[in-house]
């Protein structure tokens, strides 16, 4: 899996309006470019570090240019736009890449569902044994000391997402949190107690419910060699416990 088009360097001036960033491209334009993150980018938008943007050419756009990838750190990338994960995970399930999700025939997207009136990421069913599964997709972009932490700022949807998962486990259905990695420098993930404890003493009580917890880690690329690399390659160690 790949970005839409290719990818152009440039240097973080400032992200400000939750919704935009001006970046100083390699040949000096600065250019005001689209943030698809709602959340507070904490580590990742380091003061003047390399991003990445794709361009799209569609008069019917206000802004051409969209923030994909950063550098947070000499060596590691996160990729900040939300908008790719449920792809991410919808094309690492199709193509047989998750095991534990396997075998499912069916898969659909923004399936209406639950007590509290949401729509779940990604609604797979046709498994030939297992229940269907109802999956909720959440990237992960916070690194401290090499480890992942979800959320990175409080969040009730985030705690809406997870009763309504609990709900389903209830009603013999398999109900899964699946943490979409995008940040080449996380070898584990944990839920951020130290910024959201409600969010993780709920998810603590939605696990002992049967609520399934998983999380695999994107490729991205080398920051030096960015190809736009944005497959899940491999699993990591979920911790619920600091």
């Amino acid at each position: 899996m790949h970005f839409p088009s290719p990818l152009i360097e440039g240097r973080l001036i400032k992200r400000y309006k939750r919704f935009l960033a001006d970046v100083e491209l390699s040949n000096g334009t600065v250019v005001t470019a689209h943030c698809p993150n709602t959340g507070s980018m904490l580590g990742c938008k380091p003061d003047h570090a390399r991003v990445w943007l794709t361009a799209n050419d569609n008069p019917k756009r206000k802004l051409r240019y969209t923030w994909e990838l950063v550098e947070t750190a000499p060596g590691q990338l996160a990729c900040i736009n939300t908008g790719r994960p449920n792809e991410q995970v919808r094309t690492a399930i199709e193509s047989g890449r998750v095991a534990e999700l396997a075998g499912y025939a069916v898969c659909r997207g923004e399936v209406r569902y639950g007590a509290e009136n949401s729509r779940i990421d990604l609604h797979l069913s046709g498994h030939a044994t297992a229940a269907d599964a109802w999956v909720e997709v959440k990237n992960v972009t916070l690194c401290e000391d090499g480890k992942g932490y979800f959320p990175d700022a409080v969040t009730t949807r985030g705690q809406k997402h997870l009763r309504e998962l609990m709900g389903q486990a209830a009603l013999g259905q398999r109900a899964v949190l699946f943490f979409c990695v995008n940040h080449t420098g996380i070898s584990s993930v944990a839920p951020a107690t130290h910024i959201d404890p409600d969010y993780s003493a709920l998810l603590s009580e939605a696990v002992a419910r049967g609520v399934e917890v998983i999380a695999y880690q994107a490729e991205l690329g080398h920051p030096d060699e960015v190809t736009g690399r944005l497959s899940l390659i491999r699993p990591l160690p979920v911790r619920l416990a600091p």
